[in-house]
């Protein structure tokens, strides 16, 4: 999986890659698509949503620049796989997930999997996480029909947040955001689809 669909596809950071080859993604996928486990494509979870494919979660990670001492926050937990991805790379990593099954079930994962520098939340992420604020990364692993500006406001100066934009079902852009003194710098990264963003950001 490292070599065919990351490295081959251009992913270059050695602390993701290392990270994408020791999280076992067959730990985070229910038993009917365990054979299909390390194929690079999204598969379904409970409750309608899915864990995204290798070279997706493998991106993101990548481009969110992340150094060892960072204290990241990712909104939608899922299964859990991303943030063990997460963990593998910087210091702290914050999940909020809006399915409270999820969330439970994510803890227990990352737990069993001895994850300690990761703590997961039920509830909506639209607003953050104000009590460990100011974040050096934000990913969102769901489409948002509008960039959050509660997220915003919890990124660091020079902070980057990660997320896929847009409102269209099956098309969405992934995009890069650093935030500067001066307003946010928008990157386009490349074209996405994921499950949409639920909560307060559809208001």
């Amino acid at each position: 999986m490292v070599d065919d669909d990351l490295r081959a596809r251009g992913i270059q950071d050695a602390g993701v890659l290392a990270a994408m080859a020791k999280v076992p993604r067959s730990r985070f996928v229910t038993a009917r698509y365990k054979d299909r486990a390390y194929a690079d494509s999204a598969l379904p979870i409970e409750e309608n949503q899915t864990i995204s494919q290798p070279y997706i979660v493998a991106l993101m990670t990548e481009s969110a620049r992340l150094s060892k001492t960072d204290r990241v926050l990712e909104i939608g937990t899922g299964s859990g796989y991303q943030a063990a991805v997460l963990a593998e790379v910087v210091q702290e990593v914050y999940s909020i997930e809006i399915i409270k099954k999820l969330a439970d079930q994510a803890a227990k994962r990352l737990e069993y999997l001895g994850y300690r520098n990761v703590k997961i939340k039920h509830g909506d992420g639209y607003r953050g996480w104000k009590k460990h604020a100011p974040f050096d990364a934000i990913l969102i692993t769901a489409a948002a029909p509008k960039i959050p500006k509660p997220l915003i406001d919890q990124l660091k100066i020079g902070g980057r947040m990660v997320m896929p934009l847009g409102s269209g079902r099956f098309s969405q852009e992934l995009i890069t955001l650093t935030k500067t003194k001066s307003g946010v710098i928008k990157e386009f990264v490349t074209g996405v689809v994921f499950v949409p963003m639920t909560g307060e950001v559809r208001e």
